[in-house]
Protein backbone atom coordinates (compact mmCIF):
# COMPACT_ATOMS: atom_id res chain seq x y z
CA UNK A 1 0.00 0.00 0.00
CA UNK A 2 3.19 2.25 0.51
CA UNK A 3 3.83 2.39 -3.23
CA UNK A 4 0.47 3.11 -4.22
CA UNK A 5 0.70 6.85 -1.55
CA UNK A 6 1.35 9.90 -4.02
CA UNK A 7 3.48 12.23 -2.45
CA UNK A 8 2.02 15.80 -3.25
CA UNK A 9 4.86 17.84 -1.36
CA UNK A 10 6.04 20.41 -4.12
CA UNK A 11 9.69 20.38 -5.07
CA UNK A 12 11.45 22.94 -3.51
CA UNK A 13 13.86 23.33 -6.32
CA UNK A 14 12.74 26.42 -8.74
CA UNK A 15 10.72 25.77 -11.73
CA UNK A 16 12.74 24.66 -15.12
CA UNK A 17 11.61 27.60 -17.39
CA UNK A 18 12.46 30.28 -13.80
CA UNK A 19 16.20 31.13 -15.13
CA UNK A 20 18.72 33.76 -14.04
CA UNK A 21 17.52 36.05 -16.29
CA UNK A 22 13.65 35.77 -15.27
CA UNK A 23 14.76 36.37 -11.59
CA UNK A 24 16.98 39.44 -12.42
CA UNK A 25 13.44 41.00 -14.31
CA UNK A 26 11.64 40.37 -10.60
CA UNK A 27 14.78 42.02 -8.83
CA UNK A 28 14.36 45.05 -10.80
CA UNK A 29 10.37 45.01 -10.81
CA UNK A 30 10.07 44.83 -7.34
CA UNK A 31 13.33 47.25 -6.84
CA UNK A 32 11.12 49.89 -9.02
CA UNK A 33 8.46 51.23 -5.09
CA UNK A 34 11.94 52.08 -3.57
CA UNK A 35 12.87 54.78 -6.25
CA UNK A 36 9.54 55.90 -6.65
CA UNK A 37 9.12 56.85 -3.32
CA UNK A 38 11.93 59.15 -3.57
CA UNK A 39 10.48 60.80 -6.70
CA UNK A 40 7.79 63.23 -4.86
CA UNK A 41 11.27 64.72 -2.68
CA UNK A 42 13.37 65.04 -5.97
CA UNK A 43 10.12 66.51 -7.86
CA UNK A 44 9.82 69.10 -4.50
CA UNK A 45 13.48 69.81 -4.42
CA UNK A 46 13.94 70.83 -7.98
CA UNK A 47 10.39 72.98 -7.47
CA UNK A 48 11.95 75.10 -4.21
CA UNK A 49 15.06 75.36 -6.56
CA UNK A 50 13.44 77.08 -9.62
CA UNK A 51 10.87 79.17 -7.18
CA UNK A 52 14.08 80.60 -5.30
CA UNK A 53 16.02 81.17 -8.60
CA UNK A 54 13.00 82.67 -9.92
CA UNK A 55 12.03 84.96 -6.57
CA UNK A 56 16.45 85.57 -6.77
CA UNK A 57 16.50 87.02 -10.32
CA UNK A 58 12.72 87.80 -11.89
CA UNK A 59 10.02 88.18 -9.25
CA UNK A 60 10.22 88.07 -4.93
CA UNK A 61 7.08 87.94 -3.18
CA UNK A 62 7.23 90.35 -0.45
CA UNK A 63 5.45 90.38 2.88
CA UNK A 64 4.34 93.81 4.13
CA UNK A 65 5.65 94.01 7.54
CA UNK A 66 4.33 97.62 9.21
CA UNK A 67 1.62 100.09 8.52
CA UNK A 68 3.88 103.03 6.66
CA UNK A 69 2.85 102.68 3.18
CA UNK A 70 -1.11 102.23 4.36
CA UNK A 71 -3.99 102.46 3.01
CA UNK A 72 -1.81 101.54 -0.63
CA UNK A 73 -0.02 98.76 1.58
CA UNK A 74 -1.08 97.21 4.92
CA UNK A 75 0.32 94.83 7.24
CA UNK A 76 0.32 91.28 5.72
CA UNK A 77 -0.04 91.89 2.64
CA UNK A 78 1.85 90.08 -0.16
CA UNK A 79 3.19 92.48 -2.95
CA UNK A 80 5.31 91.19 -6.12
CA UNK A 81 8.41 92.80 -6.72
CA UNK A 82 9.75 93.23 -10.03
CA UNK A 83 13.63 93.10 -9.89
CA UNK A 84 13.36 93.33 -13.95
CA UNK A 85 11.60 96.32 -13.85
CA UNK A 86 15.14 98.38 -13.66
CA UNK A 87 17.73 96.20 -15.87
CA UNK A 88 17.44 97.23 -18.47
CA UNK A 89 18.25 101.00 -19.02
CA UNK A 90 15.09 102.07 -16.81
CA UNK A 91 15.10 103.68 -14.08
CA UNK A 92 12.69 104.14 -10.92
CA UNK A 93 10.22 106.80 -11.85
CA UNK A 94 8.56 109.22 -9.44
CA UNK A 95 5.19 107.44 -7.96
CA UNK A 96 7.28 103.73 -7.90
CA UNK A 97 6.69 101.79 -4.87
CA UNK A 98 9.91 100.11 -4.58
CA UNK A 99 11.75 97.73 -2.35
CA UNK A 100 14.82 98.86 -1.52
CA UNK A 101 18.07 97.49 0.79
CA UNK A 102 18.47 100.70 3.14
CA UNK A 103 21.98 99.67 4.38
CA UNK A 104 24.37 102.88 4.07
CA UNK A 105 21.00 105.25 3.86
CA UNK A 106 18.88 104.10 6.54
CA UNK A 107 20.73 101.65 8.21
CA UNK A 108 24.35 102.23 9.53
CA UNK A 109 25.26 99.70 11.47
CA UNK A 110 25.14 95.50 10.99
CA UNK A 111 22.71 93.95 11.97
CA UNK A 112 23.97 90.91 13.56
CA UNK A 113 21.78 87.34 12.91
CA UNK A 114 22.60 83.78 13.80
CA UNK A 115 23.72 82.35 9.72
CA UNK A 116 21.42 79.35 10.14
CA UNK A 117 18.56 81.81 11.34
CA UNK A 118 19.17 84.16 8.66
CA UNK A 119 18.93 81.34 5.65
CA UNK A 120 15.63 80.55 7.35
CA UNK A 121 14.37 83.72 7.41
CA UNK A 122 15.93 84.28 4.10
CA UNK A 123 14.31 81.72 2.19
CA UNK A 124 10.81 82.40 4.05
CA UNK A 125 10.76 86.05 2.79
CA UNK A 126 11.60 84.94 -0.44
CA UNK A 127 8.79 82.87 -0.59
CA UNK A 128 6.99 85.62 0.87
CA UNK A 129 6.16 83.34 3.97
CA UNK A 130 8.48 85.57 6.22
CA UNK A 131 8.98 88.83 7.38
CA UNK A 132 11.88 90.62 4.97
CA UNK A 133 15.48 91.16 6.58
CA UNK A 134 15.32 94.57 9.02
CA UNK A 135 17.50 96.11 6.53
CA UNK A 136 14.94 96.06 3.52
CA UNK A 137 12.18 98.89 3.14
CA UNK A 138 9.09 99.33 0.90
CA UNK A 139 8.68 103.42 0.05
CA UNK A 140 7.16 105.42 -2.78
CA UNK A 141 9.69 107.27 -4.95
CA UNK A 142 9.08 111.18 -4.50
CA UNK A 143 12.20 112.64 -5.84
CA UNK A 144 14.51 111.48 -8.09
CA UNK A 145 18.50 112.56 -9.52
CA UNK A 146 18.66 115.92 -9.94
CA UNK A 147 15.08 117.15 -8.46
CA UNK A 148 14.80 120.38 -6.36
CA UNK A 149 12.06 118.53 -3.58
CA UNK A 150 10.78 120.98 -0.29
CA UNK A 151 8.21 121.08 1.90
CA UNK A 152 6.12 122.62 2.61
CA UNK A 153 4.47 125.27 0.45
CA UNK A 154 1.55 127.69 2.05
CA UNK A 155 -1.07 125.29 1.77
CA UNK A 156 1.19 122.24 3.45
CA UNK A 157 2.24 120.55 0.62
CA UNK A 158 5.27 119.15 -0.93
CA UNK A 159 7.09 120.59 -3.82
CA UNK A 160 9.25 118.91 -6.60
CA UNK A 161 10.78 121.85 -8.87
CA UNK A 162 8.59 124.47 -7.66
CA UNK A 163 5.14 122.54 -8.53
CA UNK A 164 2.96 121.04 -5.77
CA UNK A 165 2.12 117.66 -5.92
CA UNK A 166 -0.87 116.06 -5.79
CA UNK A 167 -0.61 113.12 -3.12
CA UNK A 168 -4.33 111.26 -3.49
CA UNK A 169 -2.19 108.19 -2.09
CA UNK A 170 -1.72 109.40 1.14
CA UNK A 171 -3.44 108.07 4.36
CA UNK A 172 -6.54 109.73 5.04
CA UNK A 173 -6.12 112.18 7.85
CA UNK A 174 -2.26 112.63 7.26
CA UNK A 175 -0.34 115.76 6.16
CA UNK A 176 2.26 115.45 3.45
CA UNK A 177 4.83 116.20 6.31
CA UNK A 178 5.17 117.19 9.67
CA UNK A 179 8.86 118.24 9.31
CA UNK A 180 10.51 120.84 7.11
CA UNK A 181 12.96 119.97 4.47
CA UNK A 182 14.59 121.50 1.35
CA UNK A 183 16.56 118.91 -0.41
CA UNK A 184 18.43 119.20 -4.06
CA UNK A 185 17.95 115.05 -4.46
CA UNK A 186 22.11 114.05 -6.14
CA UNK A 187 22.25 111.95 -9.25
CA UNK A 188 21.97 108.35 -8.75
CA UNK A 189 19.60 108.33 -5.84
CA UNK A 190 15.93 108.77 -4.66
CA UNK A 191 14.16 110.65 -1.76
CA UNK A 192 11.08 108.31 -0.68
CA UNK A 193 8.56 108.23 1.50
CA UNK A 194 5.77 105.63 2.85
CA UNK A 195 2.41 106.99 2.07
CA UNK A 196 1.20 106.97 5.63
CA UNK A 197 3.52 109.86 6.49
CA UNK A 198 2.57 110.17 10.31
CA UNK A 199 4.01 106.06 10.60
CA UNK A 200 6.82 106.14 8.03
CA UNK A 201 10.40 106.33 9.12
CA UNK A 202 11.55 107.65 5.59
CA UNK A 203 14.13 109.92 4.19
CA UNK A 204 13.01 112.57 6.12
CA UNK A 205 14.01 110.77 9.11
CA UNK A 206 17.52 110.96 7.49
CA UNK A 207 18.25 114.58 6.69
CA UNK A 208 21.50 114.54 9.33
CA UNK A 209 22.89 110.70 7.92
CA UNK A 210 25.86 110.46 5.50
CA UNK A 211 23.82 110.70 2.36
CA UNK A 212 21.15 113.22 3.62
CA UNK A 213 18.46 110.86 3.67
CA UNK A 214 18.65 109.72 0.05
CA UNK A 215 18.55 106.04 -1.31
CA UNK A 216 21.28 105.10 -3.84
CA UNK A 217 19.65 103.89 -7.55
CA UNK A 218 21.23 100.74 -7.17
CA UNK A 219 20.45 99.45 -3.61
CA UNK A 220 16.74 99.33 -4.93
CA UNK A 221 15.78 95.39 -5.24
CA UNK A 222 12.72 95.90 -7.34
CA UNK A 223 9.48 97.75 -8.05
CA UNK A 224 6.39 97.03 -6.55
CA UNK A 225 3.53 95.72 -9.18
CA UNK A 226 1.25 94.20 -7.35
CA UNK A 227 -0.76 92.53 -4.51
CA UNK A 228 -1.35 89.16 -4.59
CA UNK A 229 -2.65 88.29 -0.96
CA UNK A 230 -5.10 88.22 0.31
CA UNK A 231 -7.15 87.61 -2.83
CA UNK A 232 -9.69 90.43 -1.17
CA UNK A 233 -6.97 93.10 -2.28
CA UNK A 234 -5.67 91.85 -5.39
CA UNK A 235 -4.65 94.61 -7.74
CA UNK A 236 -1.92 95.83 -9.56
CA UNK A 237 0.09 98.58 -8.05
CA UNK A 238 -0.61 102.22 -10.24
CA UNK A 239 2.67 105.05 -9.93
CA UNK A 240 0.39 108.18 -9.82
CA UNK A 241 3.19 110.92 -11.29
CA UNK A 242 3.71 113.95 -9.47
CA UNK A 243 2.64 117.14 -11.46
CA UNK A 244 6.43 118.29 -11.80
CA UNK A 245 7.50 115.07 -13.45
CA UNK A 246 8.65 116.82 -16.78
CA UNK A 247 10.67 119.55 -15.06
CA UNK A 248 13.75 120.00 -13.24
CA UNK A 249 14.61 123.03 -11.47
Amino acid sequence: MDTDVQHTERDPSPAPDQGPEQGSRFARFTARPAGLRHRPVTLLALCLAFVLLLSAFVAQPFLIPSSSMENTLQIGDRVLVNKLAYRFGSAPARGDVVVFDGTGSFVHREQGENPVTGLLRATGAALGLARPAETDYVKRVIGIGGDHVTCCDERGRIEVNGEAVREGYLHPGDAPSSVTFDIVVPEGKLWVMGDHRARSSDSRDHLGDPGGGTVPVDKVIGRADLITWPVSRWRTLSAPIPAAAGSRG
